[in-house]
């Protein structure tokens, strides 16, 4: 028997099977465009995310003819939610996270609920990328379509629905709406009496695993599943990818490079504490049930990198045309071996966590007419490192200590790059095999609800190392000091506006 994942991310989904030994057996990509219909404003077109999610299914599923899938789930992006009408239709396109059209809601609205109470229930301080005030948006801006939605749901329910399932959600991802009490792991009435929704427009929230229930055999057919199969929760694709990376116990870490970059631990009990409230740092429900987790993060990652590469990379561009090699690896490859000269505030999008600043911007410190580009390259990337070291020394001060970091995503194939992180945070990070942890992370829970084995066994059966990056301590003595100065840039430069 096999084993599907789907991830339904915020550029593309992608379907991913594995046998019953963790093994990948398929690997299917689709991308979709984010539409920009208003500056500030951020959409997906839900009926392509379907329609893309039911191709790499198919296309999946015709690779897997002599090992069919028995079951899958579906991990998602947070936040963002589908209006559906009482005929199962879409009544509109999906606000996703970077959208920050309700900031003057979210506000307002915040501060006459108690914003210290709130974050007290739902573990999140108030900000305008979370679904509750996405919702209140479209309350009072389109009243018709919040009116006559019957149904409000996340990517990993919708797609459910689309599948004819009556749609769960996993804990992890009713916690990303800010309408959800992480220590009771209910819907909180209170909140949504005051949107004016009742918990019957939203999906019934159940721990990751959960079996959501069998497919129809005709919509299997369609889909090209041989046999019967069964659809399992799974949950944020953040905390997805920690346990698809092994993270089963605290002190153990997830570090995602892709798009952004993200630090997800594990912890045993929910941690709601002054300095995790003053940094806009969560605590919500982990994949693994009676666990918590949280999400450091800077919205400055790889991005950073694609930036570089358009805008200064075009000799490496040139180059990957002549020869094929991946112009990422070959820009990496000509970075400079030790620390940079330049010192990098690396805002080059709104900040994450600690300052959720939707107004700032980047910083180049140190640059002389003797600077050269791959310096500059080398800083920028030690710049989010630098804001990744901020937020694990704030973990660190909430008591969720961590001492070991695995890494994932697209940042974790380039060993010069784990290896500049390492010298940075000064922690060894270990790479592992399957770095597409999230569809590996949904494939554990799908072979979980099939065979019955327990997911913690199937994590230690599956998950394996590749590698462990440790730093070096001439550099990270350099880093050390430097981030001294690094924690100084933002608060002394944060009124300095263009």
């Amino acid at each position: 028997m096999s084993y599907m994942g789907i991830d339904v991310g915020q550029t593309g989904c992608r379907a991913i099977v594995f046998n019953d030994a963790g093994v990948q057996i398929v690997h299917a990509y689709r991308e979709y465009a984010t539409l920009i219909p208003r500056e500030g404003w951020a959409e997906l077109d839900s009926a392509e995310v379907r329609d893309s999610c039911f191709a790499v299914i198919r296309e999946a599923n015709a690779a897997c003819n002599d090992d069919p899938v028995r079951a899958m789930a579906i991990s998602s992006q947070g936040e963002a939610f589908t209006p559906i009408g009482n005929n199962g239709e879409i009544l509109s396109n999906a606000m996703i996270t970077f959208d920050k059209r309700a900031a003057g809601i979210t506000k307002t609205w915040s501060s006459e609920f108690g914003i210290e109470r709130l974050y007290r229930l739902t573990g999140h301080t108030a900000h305008p990328m979370f679904s509750l005030f996405k919702l209140l948006w479209l309350r009072e801006n389109r009243h018709d379509t919040f009116q006559k939605s019957v149904k409000f749901l996340c990517f990993e329910d919708f797609i459910q629905h689309c599948l004819g399932l009556e749609p769960r959600i996993a804990l992890s991802l009713a916690g990303r709406t800010m309408m959800f009490n992480i220590k009771t792991h209910n819907w909180i009435d209170e909140i949504l009496d005051n949107v004016g929704i009742d918990q019957s427009r939203l999906a019934c929230p159940v721990p990751s695993g959960t079996v959501v229930g069998a497919l129809n055999p005709s919509t299997a057919r369609s889909l090209g599943f041989k046999a019967g199969v069964v659809m399992v929760t799974g949950g944020h694709d953040q905390p997805m990818g920690a346990l698809g990376a092994g993270v089963t116990t605290g002190g153990m870490a997830m570090y995602a490079t892709g798009t952004s970059e993200c630090i997800t631990p594990a912890f045993d009990e929910p941690i709601l504490s002054e300095e995790l409230f003053k940094s806009n740092i969560c605590t919500y429900d982990y994949t693994l049930q009676g666990m918590y987790t949280t999400v450091a993060f800077s919205l400055t990652g790889g991005n950073i990198l694609k930036w570089f590469r358009d805008e200064l990379g075009k000799p490496e561009l040139i180059e990957s045309k002549k020869t094929g090699e991946n112009a990422y690896e070959i820009i990496l490859r000509k970075m400079p071996e030790n620390p940079s000269s330049v010192l990098v505030l690396p805002y080059f999008t709104p900040t994450g966590t600690p300052y959720f600043d939707s107004d700032a911007s980047g910083v180049i410190l140190g640059l002389h007419l003797s600077t050269s580009r791959e310096e500059i390259l080398r800083g920028l990337l030690e710049g989010v490192a630098f804001e990744m070291r901020l937020n694990l020394d704030i973990l660190s001060k909430s008591g969720i200590g961590i001492d070991e970091l695995r890494a994932i995503g697209g940042g974790a194939k380039s060993a010069r790059w784990t290896q500049l992180k390492a010298d940075v945070l000064n922690k060894p990070i270990t790479t592992v095999q399957v770095t597409e942890a999230v569809g590996f992370a949904c494939a554990m829970f799908a072979c979980s609800a099939v065979t019955g084995e327990p997911v913690e066994s199937i994590v230690k059966r599956w998950v394996k190392t590749k590698g462990i990056a440790n730093p070096n301590p001439e550099h990270a003595e350099v880093y050390s000091r430097r981030f001294e100065t690094y924690r100084q840039l933002y608060p002394r430069l944060r009124n300095i506006r263009i």
